[in-house]
């Protein structure tokens, strides 16, 4: 199977000329996580990411899209193959990379999702997808609280690569927050613009994060969590006791390691 099998090829991108504000406002209404970065060519040359337009907070920004951008660091081709893709994406902690032509003709032709690589795998029929959850789920989760406040919780996601956190109190799981939640409510933390930007008293997690929050038992199968990942278009699933409590994490990282 190669990459050109399964990849996304209407996946939206931006110019290096564009304005990063453009970028903002396509990752909220696309509901995408990354942007490749085109030449005037057509030819990639860099990537933006929902944590790199986190940063500018005001609608009239000048920063351009190069100002931003980063050099990605794992490109795969038409005739990749998958596989040998997906470990790779794995390796570096990459939920997404950009598809071009070959090795010698950066033309942007797609994006390569792990769940277009998970959604290969729910139309067969194979004995992986129904393992239990407690043999693949992370039981050592970074939490926050409904009282963090929303600068701290965003350099720590900066700081741990996390693109979500779930959000607990007492013990039992109440919410989640995510880049999304940030991005879209538009409570940031400015990096590139002038303190003016700044809040003068940072709001709390509680006025962010989504409420209430899709979890799942141990006991379900690899599958129902794969499914609900697609279907809702979330990258992680908390795994809760019959009290509520949270006892784990699944993302797409897990069960893609699985399949593999």
């Amino acid at each position: 199977m190669r990459v050109q099998d399964i990849m996304d090829a209407s996946h939206p991108f931006l110019y290096v000329g564009e304005l990063a504000t453009k970028a903002r406002a396509v990752l909220r209404s696309r509901g995408s996580r990354i942007l490749p970065v085109l030449d005037e060519r057509k030819r990639l040359v860099g990537m933006i990411s929902r944590g790199d337009v986190m940063a500018i907070t005001s609608s009239i920004s000048p920063i351009r899209v190069e100002g931003i951008m980063s050099k990605p660091r794992f490109v795969a081709t038409l005739d990749m193959d998958v596989f040998h893709a997906v470990r790779e994406m794995i390796r570096l902690d990459e939920w997404y990379i950009s598809v071009v032509k070959s090795s010698q003709d950066y033309t942007y032709m797609g994006v390569l999702g792990l769940e277009n690589f998970i959604g290969t795998f729910l139309e067969k029929d194979i004995p992986k997808l129904t393992r239990p959850l407690s043999e693949i789920m992370s039981t050592e989760v970074i939490t926050c609280s409904p009282e963090d406040e929303v600068d701290n919780i965003w350099r720590l996601m900066q700081e741990r690569s996390f693109a979500g956190l779930p959000v607990v109190s007492r013990g039992k799981l109440i919410g989640i927050v995510t880049q999304k939640n940030l991005l879209d409510s538009g409570v940031i933390f400015p990096a590139f613009e002038a303190k003016r930007g700044r809040f003068k008293a940072p709001p709390k997690i509680s006025s962010v994060m989504k409420a209430p929050v899709v979890s799942l038992r141990p006991t379900a199968e690899l599958r129902e969590a794969a499914e609900l990942m697609l279907k809702k278009n979330i990258g992680r699933v908390p795994i809760v006791d019959r009290e509520g409590r949270l006892v784990g994490m699944v993302d797409r990282e897990d069960i893609v390691r699985a399949l593999l």
